[in-house]
């Protein structure tokens, strides 16, 4: 297993020094995928299409990553050769029923685009043209293209880029036409010589994307957030301890002027014997802290990996196969930190617990995405996972996650201390006085979630739009800047909010801390 693992983070991760060809042999062309260009979690199988297609569909051999990331490669019957330019040779001859010629004018007027892969390379395209505009008349004009002309640079004995043009010829029109309709694709292909290495072609294949780019260093924001970094931490450190420098100071009067300090004491030290009391529902408190710093380890190692330059650009979904393992691998931290904690707030039943951190995310996670993966199976989508990857995932995580989740815990449980408390806890806990509306829990909430989101509400902008639409995130520096500032911002407004709640003579602290600035 530990070698499944580390050839599939090798696949996933780093991509191969490159294929090299021999002037006349066969370069294959795959053709992966097809879907609307506005949806970019909605793709198909090419062959769906009534497009050109072998007798035999022959499936490429895909790494984790790439099924992850919906796709489905398959041998396509473009006759490709090494420097061998070719001037409109025909692909096939068809001829299109009824529902075939409805389902192509569909796709067209859905802006359908198709993927094909050389050489890992991506090449991308529209299957056809959807002229529309004016209001009255209305214009629709639906119109096929049948041509594809291949432009393909090389080095020496490698191929450096690759992209597909409709140059030189017009769609063909498939408005007022019946069925059958009889067609004939055909394509081009034209090599030329480049000095540019094949090192370099990852940074050539973001600026020449078929989707645009309007991904950039926002300066002002992270400026902006920066100075919000620094305002809390200043808030933090110079005021909140010159309060606490006052409160000592009135406390250690009051200890000289009065002997029964409950009967004058008031704000957070009339509460030091509750204050360390063990909150309800340890199990799951300690479930949540360990989950929790399992995903700090894995989101600062995804980042790490990524300022590396361990992600190859031209590898798709390099970075969900390393997500994937490194979830599985950092779950020996969710284990430990859990275990750790649950002896240490006076927990026995470490198995129960040791259980529960790992199915608090997993089982939640694999629910909602069975829901999704289901209506993505029945609509015929490629985003579902087939079978075999849903075993391969499933296996994963029982002969990885969940034995370093056990490893884990059983360390945790061994290495805990007993808790010290600096001072004793009564056995009857004290009364809770009322406390205005701005000191309540969802006041805290909403002041705590805040803060953090509006520190990096921009940068969150450009991280959906790659998770939702067409961009790619590539400013992995500027994400571990804004990462810092988010960890910053929340420890500090946590620290805060804890100070005035236990000034408010509320010792519930363990629960609200994790929920205020989460």
């Amino acid at each position: 297993m530990a070698a499944l693992l580390a050839t599939l983070l090798v696949l996933g991760v780093q991509g191969s020094l490159g294929k090299t060809y021999q002037d006349g042999d066969k370069v294959t062309l795959y053709v992966n995928k097809v879907g609307p260009y506005f949806n970019p979690h909605e793709t198909y199988n090419y062959y769906e299409l009534p497009l050109c297609r072998p007798e035999k569909v022959e499936f490429a051999s895909l790494t984790l990553g790439e099924v992850l990331h919906g796709d489905r490669m398959a041998v396509s019957t473009y006759d490709m050769k090494f420097k061998a330019t070719i001037e409109s040779a025909e692909l096939c001859k068809l001829t299109l029923k009824e529902d075939e010629l409805d389902q192509l004018k569909e796709a067209i007027e859905d802006l359908y685009y198709f993927e094909f892969v050389v050489d890992e390379l991506p090449i991308r395209g529209f299957i056809g043209h959807l002229d529309e505009g004016g209001f009255l008349p209305h214009k629709h004009k639906v119109s096929l293209w049948t041509h594809h002309h291949f432009n393909l640079e090389y080095n020496g004995n490698q191929i450096i880029s690759a992209n597909v043009t409709t140059r030189g010829h017009d769609p063909l029109s498939l408005d007022e036409v019946e069925a059958p309709l009889e067609l004939t694709f055909t394509y081009s292909v034209s090599w030329k010589e480049t000095t540019e290495k094949y090192e370099t072609r990852g940074q050539r294949l973001r600026d020449s994307s078929f989707f645009p780019k309007t991904l950039e260093i926002h300066w002002l924001s992270i400026i902006n957030s920066m100075v919000l970094v620094f305002l809390l931490i200043g808030f933090v450190v110079i005021i909140l301890m010159r309060v606490l420098k006052n409160d000592f100071a009135r406390y250690n009067t009051e200890e000289e002027d009065s002997e029964d300090l409950d009967q004058d004491d008031n704000g957070w030290k009339i509460i030091h014997t509750d204050v360390f009391r063990f909150p309800p529902h340890k199990s799951i408190f300690c479930a949540i802290l360990g989950v929790g710093s399992q995903f700090l380890a894995l989101a600062t190692g995804i980042i790490v990996m990524a300022l590396m330059g361990m992600f190859n650009v031209h590898k798709h979904g390099a970075m969900n196969s390393a997500a994937i393992l490194l979830y599985a691998l950092t779950s020996c931290v969710s284990g430990y930190v859990s275990g750790n904690m649950f002896r240490k707030l006076g927990g026995h039943n470490w198995v129960w617990n040791i259980i529960l951190v790992s199915c608090i995310y997993t089982v939640p996670f694999f629910l909602m995405w069975s829901v999704a993966n289901s209506v993505a199976w029945y609509l015929g989508s490629t985003q579902a996972l087939p079978y075999t990857t849903v075993i391969l995932l499933i296996l994963i995580w029982l002969l990885v996650g969940f034995p370093l989740t056990v490893i884990g815990g059983i360390f945790g449980k061994n290495m805990a201390d007993s808790f010290d408390a600096p001072c004793r806890t009564k056995n009857i806990p004290r009364e809770i006085p009322p406390v205005p509306w701005y000191r309540s829990a969802p006041a805290h909430m909403l002041i705590g979630g805040f803060l953090p989101f509006s520190a990096i509400s921009v940068e969150l902008y450009y991280i959906f739009a790659t998770m939702w639409g067409r961009e790619q995130y590539t400013l992995y520096g500027i994400l571990f800047i804004v990462f810092v500032i988010l960890l910053s911002v929340t420890g500090c407004i946590s620290v805060a909010l804890t100070y005035f709640q236990l000034s408010s003579e509320d010792y519930r602290w363990w629960w609200r801390s994790i929920f205020s600035a989460g």
